[in-house]
C-alpha cells in the first residue's frame, strides 16, 4: 500500500466582507453556522488589510460581498479576501455576490468603450475564485464572462409571491419598463397569471440616467400595474415609467426590483412619486434616508442559504427554482 488515507469530512466556512454584513449574518443564521471572525481595516492611504482568524485549510469557503457604494472599495476588498483564502489553502472558493457590480456595462454600445462586467469576472477568476453565486444579473450573458460555474439565482419567487398575495389578480397587469426586461416580465405573467404591458423608452446615450418615455404598449387603464425591474439606481427610469402608466389610466402602480441601489436623487424621486409601494430585496443595504413607508424590503437570505447548501452538498441549485415555479 502506498499513500495515506484520511477520514476527514467536508467543512463549510462562511466569510463576509464589510459591505453588507447584515445580509451575511442572516445567511449564516439560515445555514446554522457562524461567520468566520475576520480582521479587516483600511490603512491611512486607503489600502485594505484582511486576515482571517481561523484556519481555512481544506475547507469549502463561501465569501459574501455585495457590490454597494463605494463600489470600487468593496470589489477590491473581495479580491483581497479571495487571495487570502487561496493562500490559506482553501479547498474551494465560492464567491457570493448578491448584487454584481458593473453589470450594466456588459457590452459595447459605441467604439472605445470597455466591457467592465467581463473585467470584474476576470479579476474574480484571477484572484482565485472557483465559482460565483449571484442574484439577478442585469443580463444573463454575464454568466459566460466567468470561466467556471455560475449559479444565477432569481428573486422572482420572493417578489412575485409577495405581490400576488396582496393584489387582486383579476386587476393585475405586469409591466416591463423597457424591451430588455420583457423576458423576465413574461415569467412574472406565468407565475401570477396576468397580462403583460411594455413601456417603450429611449435613453440619452450621452447623459447617464436620462430617460424619455414614448408610449405604453398593452392595456393598463383601470388596472393595478406591477413594474418589474432588476435594479433601481437614481429612480429616473422607473418613476418615468410609472408616470406614463398613470397617464394611460392605471389605477395604481407597484414597483418591484431586486437591487435597490438608490443613489443620488433616488430619495426625492421615490418620495414624490405616485407609486404606492416600492418592493425591493436586501441584496444591498437600504440607505437610512430611504426608510419610507412606501418601501418594503424582503429578505433574499433564505434563497442564498439554500443555494449555498446545495453547492456544498453537491446538489442541484436549479432544483430550487423548479420547486418554486
Amino acid at each position: 500500500m502506498t499513500g495515506i488515507k484520511t477520514t476527514g469530512e467536508k467543512k463549510l466556512m462562511l466569510f463576509s466582507g464589510r459591505a453588507h454584513p447584515e445580509l451575511a449574518e442572516e445567511v449564516a443564521h439560515q445555514l446554522g453556522v457562524g461567520l468566520v471572525p475576520t480582521k479587516a481595516f483600511d490603512f491611512a492611504n486607503g489600502e485594505i488589510y484582511v486576515r482571517f482568524q481561523e484556519s481555512a485549510r481544506g475547507a469549502d469557503c463561501f465569501l459574501m460581498q455585495s457590490h454597494t457604494a463605494p463600489i470600487n472599495k468593496w470589489i477590491m476588498e473581495q479580491l483581497i479576501m479571495i487571495d487570502a483564502l487561496k493562500r490559506a489553502s482553501a479547498r474551494s472558493i465560492t464567491v457570493i455576490i448578491p448584487s454584481y457590480g458593473y453589470a450594466r456595462q456588459d457590452k459595447k454600445h459605441r467604439g472605445r468603450e470597455p466591457i467592465s462586467a467581463r473585467l470584474v469576472a476576470d479579476l474574480l477568476k484571477c484572484s482565485g475564485a472557483d465559482r460565483i453565486l449571484t442574484v439577478d444579473l442585469h443580463t444573463d450573458q454575464i454568466q459566460g464572462f466567468f470561466d467556471g460555474p455560475v449559479d444565477h439565482l432569481s428573486a422572482l419567487p420572493v417578489l412575485a409571491d409577495y405581490v400576488g398575495a396582496k393584489v387582486d389578480r383579476d386587476k393585475l397587469t405586469v409591466v416591463s419598463p423597457d424591451a430588455g426586461r420583457v423576458r423576465v416580465a413574461d415569467r412574472w405573467c406565468d407565475r401570477l397569471d396576468a397580462p403583460l404591458a411594455i413601456v417603450h423608452k429611449r435613453r440619452d446615450k450621452d447623459v447617464a440616467n436620462q430617460v424619455t418615455v414614448h408610449e405604453v404598449v398593452g392595456e393598463v387603464e383601470g388596472r393595478v400595474c406591477v413594474l418589474v425591474d432588476d435594479m433601481i439606481d437614481t429612480g429616473g427610469t422607473i418613476c418615468a415609467a410609472a408616470e406614463a402608466l398613470f397617464a394611460h389610466g392605471a389605477e395604481d402602480v407597484i414597483v418591484t426590483a431586486t437591487h435597490g441601489i438608490l443613489s443620488g436623487p433616488a430619495a426625492d424621486r421615490l418620495k414624490n412619486s405616485k407609486v404606492s409601494e416600492f418592493v425591493l430585496t436586501n441584496t444591498l443595504p437600504t440607505p437610512g434616508e430611504l426608510e419610507l413607508d412606501k418601501i418594503t424590503v424582503l429578505s433574499i437570505a433564505p434563497t442564498i442559504a439554500r443555494a449555498v447548501r446545495e453547492v456544498f452538498e453537491d446538489g442541484s441549485v436549479t432544483s430550487l427554482f423548479e420547486e418554486q415555479a
